[in-house]
């Protein structure tokens, strides 16, 4: 399910009649809590005030998030807090502009599940709000490499979620054992897995858009899974590496 607080009756309905179609849910499981010193790339993402999903700070003026955070949605609903390791509170908030999303976004396969925002003002950047770095066009992300994701969401699958922002460690799983966790549902090249071994860790509902960075780098956004740190089932993030030329395409990054 999507990693996201906010579903819309129309896939909540035809997932629930179709189990194959990807859930989105998304919240930190198994994590502790963090300081957005120690994450500063990490944005909460407002629709009309209130948190929905994460998002990353690419440039002063640009952020990268999910595209199921802002399909249906238009700029002047948004906004994103920077610079805040509470959630609804702190830091500055910075209102959109311009929603880009990824026209090859599919809602039913959740592929190419990626939107750039750029804002109407550039961030202040700072000790607690700064760039993540980006890898290049088709950058190898190897398999087994330690990875961070952070966010607002759940706490466990169908759990509250916490003021405080949190942070997990995982580890990328290969797009093979991926999509044999998965079955039927195709784990596309615009998709990356990570999860820990016997699960315990994951995303979850409120983490959608969030970032999944590996030795500094941001490689995935928070985007699907099967419910929440299940044992057979890692967590799906849409591959940053795979879509770095949508990011560089708009936003001359």
């Amino acid at each position: 399910m999507f990693k996201f607080v906010l579903v819309s009756a129309l896939v909540a309905a035809t997932s629930a009649a179709n189990p194959r179609i990807p859930q989105l849910d998304g919240r930190i499981v198994g994590g502790e809590s963090v300081n957005i010193e120690d994450y500063p790339y990490q944005l909460s993402l407002l629709y009309y005030g209130s948190h929905i999903c994460g998002a990353s700070i690419i440039s002063e003026k640009f952020a990268v998030t999910a595209a199921h955070c802002t399909d249906g949605s238009s700029a002047q609903d948004l906004s994103v807090r920077a610079g805040s390791s509470i959630k609804g509170s702190g830091g500055v908030v910075v209102q959109v502009k311009r929603i880009l999303q990824n026209p090859q976004y599919d809602q039913w396969n959740i592929d190419f599940d990626m939107s750039l925002l750029e804002l109407e003002q550039p961030l202040p950047l700072g000790s607690g709000i700064k760039t993540v770095p980006l890898p290049e066009f088709l950058e190898a992300v190897p398999e087994g490499s330690q990875a961070v994701c952070s966010g607002w969401g759940a706490l466990q699958e169908g759990g509250s979620s916490p003021s405080q922002l949190q942070a997990v460690k995982v580890n990328i799983v290969s797009k093979e054992d991926c999509q044999e966790a998965y079955a039927g549902t195709p784990v596309t090249d615009r998709m990356i897995c990570a999860a820990v071994p016997g699960g315990g860790k994951d995303a979850c509902q409120g983490d959608s858009g969030g970032p999944l960075v590996v030795d500094g780098k941001l490689v995935g956004v928070v985007s699907w899974g099967m419910g929440c740190a299940r044992p057979d089932y890692p967590g799906v993030y849409s591959s940053v590496p795979e879509m770095r030329d949508f990011i560089n395409e708009n936003t001359g990054l």
